[in-house]
């Protein structure tokens, strides 16, 4: 591999992975309003959002980190009020009681509207207008979680992009993988130049320590490393499944904690890291070793995501935990066919996995797919794998990733439309 190339991965890898705290879809909507009231230049008198059904779903029942609400109405008021866009998707950095409370008050004296736009001309969108002191601004966000395609005051653009309708929802980048690029990548690029993804693990590390001391969610890290070692045992799987559902716990139940996210989605972040990480400390491998499973194990989730787009109506653990499998299988030892092999494993058994929303059950579904990747991973080991005569396995492992993607993409849209509808719809009755 040339050093051009190399460094072009690098740089996707450093652009995809990248600390957030909270969801990133309430998140992002919270960067949109920040720096919207930026470009007012006082605080808004009145907020009016244009939202696309998933940035809608994703942001219904999480929590927002410190302020022991959920959902967008407490994110944009202290979007607007403590936010700075310069934080990107820590933008709620600064949040502290004080704010809270003026959040709140805000949101009772009705200064926000929330629309959804079912027209949006991208999957991810978020338009949001702020009013006040006889002007008014407007900051688009669309294609990913900080991709501002508009900015204007009183009707003048000062910033806008090509594409602002944002029809392409995939990974930015102009790296076209495959999964024999993503191996050579991990498995040949000096210790040094990748040494950097290590902080990815530490970081989501300390979001689950945080969850198993603390109360978050519905407490299924807790519940593993406690009571629930009596059917899973004090096992390295046992031990996987609970670190890694203990920092969804944290994330989902708003606990102010940055983690390391991936292709825009925490939850993802930590489902490609902290498997890996916790084989990494049970088998005592180096950290060269750790470095080289966690640069395949995120590759491998961006990969994936860069044809699936940023979201849909696949569940991202399903992504995730794929890549997770394959950073699993090189830490048992096994090469490029055994990695192969691992994520026909995953997607024979977990596409169709629907996405509803990010909130505290998210942990459950991320251990779903944690437990499945290393079942995926063992069997590859053994030499397993599920054969092109099977479902929609094919020989070729890009042809099989594209044939997940494409279902996630487009035959599950309508499921999409549905899950949205019957949220939306239970939440009013």
């Amino acid at each position: 591999m040339n050093n051009e190339l190399k460094n072009r991965i690098i740089d996707l890898i450093k652009q995809e992975v990248v600390p957030a705290i909270g969801c990133t879809e309430p998140i992002a909507v919270a960067l949109c309003v920040a720096r919207a009231t930026e470009l007012l230049g006082c605080a808004p008198e009145k907020i009016t959002l244009d939202l696309s059904g998933n940035i809608i779903k994703n942001a219904m029942g999480v929590g927002i980190p410190g302020t022991g609400m959920i959902g967008l109405p407490i994110a944009v008021a202290l979007g607007a009020l403590c936010g700075k866009s310069e934080y990107k998707l820590e933008v709620l950095r600064d949040v502290n009681p004080e704010w809270i409370e003026k959040g709140k008050e805000m949101i009772a004296a009705e200064k926000i509207d929330i629309r959804h736009y079912k027209e949006a001309p991208a999957i991810l969108y978020i338009d949001v207008t702020a009013d006040g002191g006889g002007h008014s601004s407007r900051c688009v966000i669309s294609g990913s979680h900080t991709n501002f395609v508009l900015q204007e005051r009183d009707g003048e653009i000062l910033e806008s992009a090509e594409g602002a309708s944002g029809e392409n929802q995939r990974t930015p980048g102009d790296v076209k993988l495959t999964e024999r690029l993503v191996y050579e990548f991990a498995t040949e690029t000096p210790f040094e130049d990748i040494e950097f993804i290590l902080e990815a693990g530490r970081l989501n590390r300390r979001a689950a320590e945080l969850a198993l001391r603390d109360d978050y969610g519905h407490g299924l890290g807790k519940v593993l490393m406690g009571g629930g070692r009596r059917f899973f045992g004090d096992t390295p799987v046992s031990h996987i499944l609970s670190l890694t559902s203990a920092a969804c716990d944290a994330r989902m139940g708003g606990a102010p904690v940055a983690v390391m996210s991936n292709s825009g989605s925490g939850n993802q972040g930590i489902t490609a890291t902290l498997p890996v990480v916790c084989y990494a400390e049970e088998t005592g491998a180096s950290d060269e070793q750790l470095a080289r499973a966690l640069a395949l194990s995120s590759l491998t989730s961006i990969y994936i995501k860069q044809s699936l787009g940023r979201l849909s109506a696949l569940c991202g653990c399903v992504v995730a935990s794929t890549g997770a499998s394959a950073g699993l299988v090189y830490l048992m030892g096994g090469d490029y066919e055994k990695v192969c092999a691992a994520i026909k494993n995953m997607i024979a058994n977990l596409t169709g996995m629907i996405c509803d929303g990010a909130k505290p059950a998210c942990a459950m579904k991320i251990a779903s797919g944690v437990s499945t990747a290393v079942l995926s991973a063992l069997l590859a080991m053994n030499g397993k794998c599920v054969s092109s005569q099977e479902g929609i396995i094919s020989e070729d492992i890009d042809a099989t990733i594209h044939n997940l993607t494409s279902i996630g993409r487009e035959a599950m849209s309508e499921t999409d439309h549905l899950v949205l509808d019957i949220m939306v719809n239970k939440t009013n009755n």
